[in-house]
């Protein structure tokens, strides 16, 4: 199927992708949007966030938020491995740009993928949310998943996930009455 015929699933556009590995499955990122990749270190965690949210770290001075991509993806994460590391992504909202850090279990390589290896995402049979997948990069016989960083990474979604997190266990968000 061309994206003339479906441009509302095909978001993915060709250029680089870096590559990496979530439960041996190989996912890729646009390198537009990565800003590095730092080694997997402990993690201050923040009370009251989903799942996915497994803290914070202190990147120059600057306090990331770090989402485990496994999890944000309804897969079951992996333990981290001497390879696990954490890839720095900034993405926007509402105006401004946010850095995000978000767990894989390793990187792989950063690979030029042309327009015409780009499929839409599946209708059906993929294990992810369908929006969460700008397109599937065709190589050789073999699929890599890619991610739209800005729908995966979404603030907003995330930040009511949390508030919805946070009245479920009790506690409200805003102060009292």
């Amino acid at each position: 199927m061309n994206a003339a015929v479906d441009g509302s699933r095909l978001r993915a556009v060709q250029g680089q992708y870096l590559t990496f590995y979530l439960n041996e499955e190989t996912f890729g990122l646009s390198i537009l949007c990565i800003k590095e990749i730092v080694e997997y270190s402990r993690l201050t965690s923040v009370p009251q966030m989903p799942r996915f949210v497994e803290g914070v770290i202190n990147l120059r001075g600057h306090v990331v938020p770090v989402i485990n991509l496994a999890l944000r993806l309804g897969k079951e994460p992996a333990p981290p491995q001497k390879r696990t590391c954490i890839v720095i992504i900034e993405i926007n909202f509402e105006g401004a740009t946010a850095d995000v850090g978000v767990v894989v279990d390793s990187v792989s390589e950063v690979l030029d993928v042309s327009g015409a290896d780009i499929e839409p995402a599946p209708g059906f049979g993929a294990r992810l949310r369908a929006e969460f997948i700008a397109g599937m990069a065709r190589l050789g016989s073999a699929f890599v998943i890619l991610i739209d960083a800005e729908r995966v990474l979404s603030i907003s979604e995330m930040a009511s996930l949390a508030i919805t997190a946070s009245e479920l266990n009790g506690f409200t968000v805003g102060g009292s009455d």
